[in-house]
Order: structure tokens, then C-alpha cells, then sequence
């Protein structure tokens, strides 16, 4: 009996959810809608990994873009992306949407 290893690490991702991501981890939701972020502040537990859902509600592309957190991720119009951020220390991290920064400011504050 031949085994192989990939479908032995399919197999333990569709049983044990993606990496990283964990039921007890914090989630949170950030959406784009008329080239701006909503809501513009998001409170997060400090010393916490969380994931950060950006919902692009525009029809246009948009990149979430934080110097401040380490992150870029480019979103599609009408689309979705995840993104874990921290953990953290307590303090203020402002992103921008980087195809609209004039108008999609925000910021993470970590408590």
C-alpha cells in the first residue's frame, strides 16, 4: 500500500479548518463602500491575532494598505479578503485604501 503526502495534507486541512485561523480567534468586518472604509475605527484586543474581514462593496479594485500593520492585500470589486493582523501592542495602526487614499482612511486601535 503506496501513501502519499498530499492527500494526506488535504485531508488534514479539510478536517482541521486553513492555517492560522481559529474558532476562538477575534474576528472583525471592514467594508469599502464609495471609496471609503467603514467603520474607520476598529477596536481590537491588544496582544491578540485577529482576523479582519475587507468587504469591497465598490465595483472598482481596492488595496488595503497599512505601513503601520505590515499588510497589502489588493481586493476586487464586489469581492472579499481576509486578513490577520497582530498580535499587537496597545496603540493606534492606520491603513489607507491605497487606489483612494484622499477618501479610505482608517485605523486599528489595539486595547
Amino acid at each position: 500500500m503506496k501513501l502519499t503526502v498530499v492527500p494526506v495534507a488535504v485531508l488534514a486541512l479539510l478536517l482541521c479548518g486553513s492555517p492560522g485561523a481559529r474558532a476562538d480567534q477575534p474576528a472583525f468586518t471592514l467594508t469599502i463602500k464609495n471609496h471609503q472604509f467603514d467603520p474607520v475605527e476598529i477596536d481590537v484586543p491588544a496582544n491578540t491575532k485577529v482576523l479582519l474581514t475587507v468587504k469591497n462593496l465598490d465595483p472598482t479594485v481596492e488595496e488595503f494598505d497599512s505601513d503601520d500593520l505590515h499588510r497589502e492585500k489588493v481586493i476586487t470589486g464586489g469581492h472579499e479578503a481576509v486578513v490577520t493582523i497582530g498580535p499587537l501592542k496597545p496603540g493606534t495602526y492606520r491603513f489607507q485604501g491605497e487606489y483612494h487614499a484622499a477618501t479610505a482612511q482608517g485605523r486599528v486601535v489595539a486595547k
